[in-house]
């Protein structure tokens, strides 16, 4: 089965200051109420370290357009259980603002039993994470 999130939010501040902000993986802890900690190398095919929520999760980045698009997947225990296809996109616009996209797709057998999570908890994680985001990059 799949499920899938998607939020966006729309930021008074150009894409390069949002991105700068998104991949400065050391502030995370300071401002980041969703995913409190991030280590690694974003570079296509390496492992990060993921603190989200009660989870620690070791994804793989699968895209990475620098000031655009990053793009990992996630898994619990082992392919197949529990797996997340997690994007952040910075879309700039004409204004100079940047429309923020943060999606995910879940796949696997635990997906239906976590359905209600996904749609309360963790749809409101990215909604806190997207609004910190906004407040950040607007008082720069």
């Amino acid at each position: 089965m799949k499920h899938h999130i998607h939020t966006t939010i729309n930021i008074h501040a150009d894409s390069e200051t949002v991105w700068n902000i998104l991949t400065d993986f050391g502030s995370y802890p300071d401002w980041n109420p969703f995913i409190t900690s991030v280590e690694g190398t974003l570079e296509v095919s390496e492992k990060l370290k993921a603190d989200i929520g009660s989870f620690q999760f070791k994804p793989t980045v699968k895209v990475f357009e620098k000031g655009k698009q990053l793009t990992w997947l996630g898994r619990l225990i082992f392919p197949g259980l529990f797996d997340g296809r997690h994007t952040f996109e910075c879309i700039p616009q004409k204004d100079g603002t940047t429309t923020f996209t943060q999606k995910e797709s879940f796949s696997g057998i635990l997906v239906p039993f976590l359905k209600k999570k996904l749609d309360g908890e963790t749809k409101e994680g990215f909604e806190a994470m997207n609004q910190k985001l906004k407040e950040i990059a607007e008082q720069r």
